[in-house]
């Protein structure tokens, strides 16, 4: 079997659902936040900081972080996609006032309710 990579119609959904988690992630929109990952007890994200299992916990996290600092500049973006349902997206930012680059990774899937985030990970180069 033979998955096709990067169809185009694909791959512009995906595009989309990860840009609008970017604007709700640097505008601190937790609705959006919330709603884009899958409301599952077996979604992930490790953070910086943290290690968050399934949506409630995730939901939580949000729910109390701070809403200073969030802005970033993307340098890096590959959005992958595999087949109709699957994708990968990965950068590499840069927070405002800080010389450390940071990497953000993220599964997504297609579901009922559209793209959603399954598994997430934040880190920072040293």
């Amino acid at each position: 079997m033979n998955t096709p990579i990067n169809l185009p119609e694909v791959l512009a959904e995906v595009t989309a659902a990860f840009e609008r988690y970017e604007d709700a992630l640097v505008h601190n929109k937790v609705e959006i936040l919330d709603e884009l990952f899958w409301n599952s007890p077996h979604t992930l994200r490790y953070g910086a900081t943290e290690n968050l299992y399934g949506y409630q916990e995730i939901q939580s996290f949000r729910a109390s972080r701070p809403s200073q600092g969030l802005a970033r500049e993307i340098l890096r973006t590959a959005i992958t996609t595999y087949g109709h349902d699957f994708a990968t997206a990965n950068i590499e930012f840069r927070r405002e006032g800080s010389t450390k680059t940071g990497r953000q990774s993220q599964t997504w899937m297609r579901t009922a309710q559209g793209w959603r985030v399954v598994a997430a990970h934040v880190s920072l180069m040293g």
